[in-house]
């Protein structure tokens, strides 16, 4: 085609032809490539600038307070009192065990402070006693001294005979060593009466352990009737049967909460930098798509999951490798009333509102 000569179209509308100046066509694809190169470039920083606010993981899990139901004492199980699935409050009866055993121990447990009560009180009055026998023997000591006296003034006079004066010398010293006997004898009943011998005997040592054994005969057998801690729903109650020996510390059941319930999230570290407890967070459970529930970030734990396995890394081996962590973030969770109902060990998804913004100067400054 020679140059300068204007090339015809022809258009799709009417089949007119139009003209298309080549000087235009030489200009247009340029502007058209860098306005695509500048529309990705624009795209790009708009997503950049607007990311970075939310952090998430589909590494979530529905978690609730859950407990084995047990009990410190052992005994046979005489009546089961709930059912598989059942809901209960707290201090409802789960569980009662044969109590009769513990009844006969709180039995000889109040004997036993009955006696101790009886046994204070003889030694009391066994040391009035012996006051009264070392006041007596007081006496016959004075009786013996003035004895001694009046023969050791005479003997050598020959008024009595050495036998008389050796007589009174011996019964004197009878009498003082009987004296210090009954001493020591008070002495070692004031000990046993904590030192003071008018005390109540609610103060002495032996009456508070006939107390303290009398209590936790009682604490045993109220604990013989298994009681719900916390409201929830119980469950592998089958497990459990009338006539079975529970033994001390053995789980009967589960009891799962249905109040206190949250999510862990297991994020990657590196999602981590500009979560802070108290950040917003919506969660969504694969058991109800579409539902959403709200919540918050109430802690993040202080070391990463594998911190806390039996056997952690060992990274100063030659062949380490490097691997993201992923740290546990508690979110508590809003459960409204008229909400679907979350079960314990369903798997969410979550995301977290951070809320923080990208500037262009952290791109320029990085």
């Amino acid at each position: 085609m020679p140059e300068g000569s204007i090339r015809t179209e022809r258009s799709a509308d009417d089949g007119t032809a139009a003209a298309v100046p080549p000087k235009r066509r030489r200009w247009l694809r340029p502007v058209l490539m860098l306005g695509g190169v500048l529309a990705v470039v624009a795209g790009a920083g708009a997503v950049w600038l607007h990311g970075g606010r939310y952090a998430g993981t589909d590494d979530a899990y529905v978690q609730a307070d859950k407990l084995l139901v047990s009990t410190d004492v052992a005994g046979i199980v005489r009546a089961i009192a709930v059912r598989e699935g059942e809901v209960v409050t707290p201090g409802q009866v789960l569980v009662k065990l044969d109590a009769a055993p513990f009844e006969f121990a709180v039995q000889q447990a109040a004997a036993q402070v009955s006696q101790t009560a009886l046994n204070l009180h003889a030694m009391q009055a066994d040391y009035r006693r012996i006051q009264h026998d070392i006041a007596a023997q007081e006496a016959a000591v004075q009786l013996a001294q003035a004895s001694y006296d009046r023969t050791a003034q005479i003997v050598n006079s020959g008024a009595v005979t050495r036998a008389s004066f050796d007589q009174n010398r011996f019964g004197l010293q009878q009498a003082q060593q009987q004296l210090e006997s009954l001493r020591v004898q008070a002495q070692v009943q004031l000990a046993k009466l904590g030192g003071e011998a008018d005390a109540p005997v609610e103060q002495h040592p032996d009456w508070r352990a006939a107390q303290a054994h009398l209590a936790e005969a009682k604490r045993q057998l109220d604990h013989t009737t298994l009681r719900a801690p916390f409201a929830g729903t119980v469950t592998q109650v089958s497990s459990l049967q009338p006539g079975q020996y529970l033994g001390a510390a053995t789980p009967a059941f589960a009891l799962v909460s249905d109040r206190n319930i949250w999510v862990d999230a297991l994020p990657k570290e590196t999602d981590l930098t500009h979560v802070k407890p108290g950040d917003a967070a919506t969660i969504t459970v694969d058991t109800y798509p579409g539902v959403t529930w709200t919540g918050a970030v109430e802690s993040i734990s202080p070391a990463s999951g594998s911190t806390f396995s039996v056997l952690p890394a060992q990274n100063s081996s030659g062949n380490w490798v490097k691997v993201v962590q992923r740290i546990p973030v508690r979110i508590r969770v809003e459960q409204p009333a008229e909400g679907p109902k979350l079960r314990a060990g369903m798997s969410a998804v979550v995301s977290i509102d951070t809320g923080h913004e990208r500037h262009l100067s952290d791109l320029i400054g990085g």
